[in-house]
């Protein structure tokens, strides 16, 4: 097949999302398809080899923010807008993070989702003008649902059928501003029922539009997330002395204030004196006054020496934080639709402590490799921790469990495949 996929990047940062679609895009090509990769926004940054280095960036952040600021930059030349999407600035520009404020977000979001009747209509051409030039594709897959103003436009221009991953996308739109919350959800939902195939990536998110939106749960084709699982090898032996993790974004909405906070009462119980705290993942400048404080709390505490923070690691690097881990926790404080980072450690044979909802409760229950705790109830979540803790053996079985469960039914493989079924089936419709 010829595919055209679509994909917001992030530049400095990796991301469940950027992750997925990247190891996709490298899925595809393995498996004999044409993909042509559109990145939005800013370059694309994965944990693994880079998909599209000879690929322009669409819709460039700073064009994309200075077209919704002022209508001059609707008009400008084009070796201006090639300088505002260089690369060098765009990676300059995503490290300001926190430029847009909170209705500012939401009159973006609007004109995004508009599509040719938002700001950025030189942005939209521009992009279709590219993509007439690169042939006829069978089929278009965009990474979210905040890019379906885009694929509704893409799949009229193009004559092309489309297809779009759902991964959490309520959570932002619901955060919006009263004024732009419920135009966004409309045209969300507008979109969303013209396009050719609507993939969630869990159960429980399908459940959540199909709420939402008003459309059947059958009008969902539900594709669990996968991993690439080459490098995990094989289980190792329990650390020396017990080790408490964390892999995810270091922010408040993670929960990570909440696992530290749960790591300095167990260790004031003697059974848990030897207990050390790993604590890996995104860290944006916008993190670090959070990460800061957290340090500065762990530090009168006189316990900061007992943890280890590991910002933005490499792949590489992720794969041996985690087979160093007893037991892994991100105690996310909103609804994950899926939640990669769990389904990780258990590739590592790691057992996880999740709250009990959303995308986790849907994991934990298909692998059995972990436990779940009342979700807000702190003195469950320190009673399923210590219990994960206090009794090695039963967390070795919970870790071999899901282990053995992750490679059966969430390899990248097996997604790749889901994927490629769904692709096939609307471009044979669309011929038809």
């Amino acid at each position: 097949m010829r595919i055209l996929q679509v994909i917001p990047g992030t530049a400095n940062f990796y991301c469940g999302s950027c992750i997925r679609d990247s190891a996709l895009v490298r899925a595809f090509r393995q498996s004999g398809h044409d993909v042509t990769v559109a990145p939005l926004y800013l370059p694309l940054y994965s944990d693994e080899p880079e998909v599209d280095s000879h690929c322009p960036v669409f819709f460039g952040g700073v064009n994309v923010y200075l077209q919704q600021k002022t209508d001059w930059f609707q008009k400008t030349p084009r070796w201006l807008d090639r300088l505002l999407d260089s690369r060098w600035l765009l990676n300059l520009s995503a490290k300001n993070a926190g430029m847009t404020g909170g209705a500012e977000l939401g009159e973006m979001t609007v004109s995004m989702l508009r599509g040719s009747h938002g700001r950025q209509t030189k942005e939209l051409i521009r992009l279709l003008e590219w993509l007439k030039t690169q042939g006829k594709f069978d089929a278009a897959l965009f990474s979210n649902g905040m890019l379906l103003g885009l694929a509704v436009e893409i799949k009229k221009a193009l004559g092309v059928p489309v297809a779009c991953s759902f991964q959490g996308e309520d959570g932002f739109l619901d955060a919006l501003h009263d004024s732009h919350r419920s135009q966004a959800w409309d045209l969300f939902s507008s979109h969303a029922r013209q396009i050719d195939a609507r993939i969630p990536v869990s159960f429980y998110y399908a459940e959540v539009l199909h709420k939402k939106l008003g459309i059947p749960l059958e009008d969902f084709s539900v594709i669990q997330n996968g991993i690439t699982l080459d490098g995990f090898g094989e289980m190792n032996d329990a650390p020396p002395r017990p080790v408490l993790g964390y892999l995810a974004r270091m922010c408040k909405d993670k929960g990570l204030d909440a696992l530290v906070e749960a790591f300095i009462q167990l260790k004031q119980n003697p059974a848990h004196r030897t207990l050390k705290l790993k604590i890996a993942g995104v860290m944006t400048k916008s993190d670090q006054p959070f990460v800061s404080g957290l340090q500065q709390r762990l530090e009168r505490h006189s316990l900061l020496r007992d943890v280890e923070f590991l910002p933005n690691i490499t792949r590489e690097e992720k794969i041996a934080f985690l087979k160093s881990l007893s037991v892994l926790s991100v105690p996310a404080a909103y609804s994950e639709s899926f939640g990669l980072y769990v389904v990780e450690a258990m590739a590592a044979g790691v057992p996880v402590v999740q709250p009990d909802h959303a995308g986790f409760r849907e994991i934990i229950h298909q692998t059995g490799g972990g436990v779940l705790y009342h979700p807000g109830d702190f003195n469950a979540y320190i009673a399923a921790l210590s219990g994960m803790l206090s009794n090695a053996q039963e967390a070795r079985r919970l870790g071999q469990q899901g282990r053995s469960s992750v490679f059966q039914h969430f390899s990248l493989d097996r997604m790749t495949r889901d994927v490629i079924r769904v692709l096939e089936r609307i471009s044979s419709r669309n011929v038809s």
